[in-house]
């Protein structure tokens, strides 16, 4: 574990602590291409709700400019008729994530984007604990809202517990993922974390151009869900 990869790791856990764009293709020669399909009202589009901490929030920066906005602007840039909801809340952890999540099912998602538990590790909390708590998220989920497709958003956590609890914390993320058989993020923040032009002066929330990275991030895997619809 190289000194650069713990920099960025504590970086990007303690933005958690601390806080209470796609490139259209050219047309081809040929026939014009038919014109597109008129879009539902923004009320009657299906939602995409991302569920997260002060990154999902977009602590510090214009809530156009955090990254679950800059995935709607691509969603409508390509014609596909969803909606956005940033329900995200700095600071808070897995247990409070599970709290709220009856509450945010009852827009009846059709895709969940999970990203909760760095609050967790900074905290010293039981990865077991966690883990239960994002299990739990899934669980219900599944029971009170079939139709919702969800995605993991993993995370990192600061060296200072121990290297062994360094490790357990990482692998709440990959192994949630494949238990349940979910699409996974393997780090939101990479690229961003430890990198000082993409942060604030803080240092530790990232920049509109941090956020463009991270909605990268989160495009990758999300983009089969929306365009296979």
């Amino acid at each position: 574990m190289n000194r650069r990869w713990l920099e960025t790791i504590t970086l990007c856990a303690a933005a958690l602590l601390l806080a209470p764009a796609c490139k259209k293709e050219q047309p081809s020669a040929g026939p014009p291409a038919a014109a597109p399909a008129a879009r539902l009202p923004a009320t009657q589009r299906p939602a995409i709700i991302f569920l997260g901490t002060s990154i999902t929030a977009g602590l510090g920066v214009d809530l156009s400019q955090a990254y679950p906005a800059l995935i709607e602007k691509r969603l409508d840039s390509l014609h596909l008729d969803y909606q956005v909801i940033n329900a995200g809340v700095s600071g808070e952890t897995s247990a409070g994530a599970r709290q709220r999540i009856g509450w945010l099912l009852r827009q009846k998602p059709a895709i969940l984007v999970i990203e909760t538990g760095a609050n967790d590790g900074l905290r010293g909390q039981d990865p077991a604990s966690t883990k239960a708590n994002i299990q739990a998220i899934i669980d219900s989920v599944r029971a009170r809202s079939p139709g919702t497709r969800m995605v993991i958003a993993g995370m990192q956590t600061l060296p200072n517990m121990g290297r062994r609890y360094l490790e357990e914390f990482v692998r709440i993320y990959p192994e949630l993922a494949e238990t349940n058989g979910l699409p996974l993020i393997p780090f939101i923040l990479e690229g961003v974390g430890g990198v000082d032009s993409l942060n604030q002066a803080d240092g530790i929330h990232p920049t509109p151009a941090g956020h463009r990275i991270v909605a990268d991030n989160v495009w990758r895997v999300l983009e089969p869900l929306v365009t296979r619809r």
